[in-house]
């Protein structure tokens, strides 16, 4: 199985849904810890990497690569 590479910028799919109702959100930091934003109602999250890569379901959107 391939390792996934997730960038700052990238719209995830995540498996439950935040309680406003969205499963979308913008990774907004990498490392060991993943900064999230919600798509639906901008709150933000840290999670740890295994939490997260145990919960996104997949990338909806790549970031944009700036030249």
């Amino acid at each position: 199985m391939e390792k996934v590479h997730y960038d700052v910028g990238d719209i995830v799919r995540m498996k439950k849904a935040h309680p406003c109702g969205s499963h979308e959100w913008k990774i907004t930091r990498t490392g060991m810890d993943f900064g999230l934003k919600c798509q639906g109602c901008g709150h933000f999250v840290m999670l740890p990497r295994p939490k997260f890569e145990k919960m996104v379901r997949g990338i909806v959107q790549k970031a944009e690569k700036s030249e």
